[in-house]
């Protein structure tokens, strides 16, 4: 499902961002190391070529794929004897109820103030998407973010040799200029990206959101302090969890789509697995 979206600020400063990483790498970088005209320049080039089409178009339908709506007519099954009451009940036990919609809300679903409406598993709200990253985009989010870091850590590599070619040679005081935005654009980029991805590889691997995490802190806290142990329900096991994040077949786990994904309404637990239940739709 795609959505309507309006360019926002942060937006163009990514586009921005892309486009100016993309012919600092190939048109200085690589061929003032290399030579576009020679066989490693070529090789580079296209490579490169390759990681910036894979970012800007994972990019885009991250930001234009709408990460899902809770449908209105969704109501939780609490006669569902494959459904944990945790799944679809607060602590209090009153059913998750969104005020603010009017409607229930499934399991792992919250409201995104920002985008006025709730959002099925949602992650985290990204200013630099305009978008909320949950249910139906998150993969593509990811992988998004994978190309990106490639791409960052390849054009500081190359950077580097560029430099290098600069140190031994008169160089021109454009490509200086040049070498100095782009090192202070892609160490820190490079970094914040790495620590960025390292988390969500976490995240994945514990099939956990953002939110889930920071809810989980706090109920282990709480459950430490009456005694008992607290269990993440949604973790089924380390690979289990990336295939339902990123697909059953690894070939495609770095590729943008999503269509492995079921409706959003119901997710898998460790309660159904012990069961030996099938995966939701």
């Amino acid at each position: 499902m795609t959505r309507g979206c309006k360019l926002s600020f942060h937006v163009g400063v990514v586009i921005a961002a892309i486009t100016y990483i993309y012919f600092s790498t190939v048109l200085v970088f690589i061929d003032h190391r290399f030579g576009l005209g020679s066989s490693p320049g070529m090789l580079h080039g296209a490579v490169f070529t390759f990681l910036a089409v894979m970012c800007i178009s994972s990019y885009r339908l991250a930001v234009y794929t709408d990460p899902g709506r809770v449908p209105g007519s969704f109501v939780p099954d609490v006669e569902d004897s494959d459904s944990p009451i945790h799944e679809i009940k607060r602590k209090g036990g009153d059913l998750r109820y969104c005020q603010k919609c009017s409607h229930y809300k499934p399991p792992r679903a919250h409201h995104c103030r920002i985008c006025n409406r709730c959002v099925l598993r949602m992650d985290h709200h990204c200013v630099w998407m305009n978008n909320c990253v949950g249910h139906a985009n998150y993969k593509i989010f990811f992988v998004f973010v994978v190309y990106a870091v490639i791409a960052c850590i390849y054009s500081l590599i190359l950077l580097v040799g560029s430099v290098t070619v600069d140190s031994q040679q008169d160089a021109d005081e454009s490509f200086r200029i040049i070498h100095i935005i782009s090192g202070l654009l892609l160490v820190p980029l490079s970094l914040a990206l790495v620590f960025f991805i390292g988390w969500h590889i976490y995240l994945i691997v514990q099939n956990k959101t953002t939110i889930e995490y920071h809810e989980g802190v706090r109920a282990m806290w709480l459950a430490e302090k009456g005694g008992n142990l607290y269990s993440h329900p949604y973790d089924i096991g380390a690979y289990e969890n990336l295939t339902e994040i990123l697909g059953p077949k690894m070939i495609w786990w770095l590729w943008p789509t999503s269509e492995h994904v079921g409706s959003g309404l119901r997710y898998r637990t460790k309660y159904d697995k012990l069961m030996g239940s099938p995966t939701p739709d």
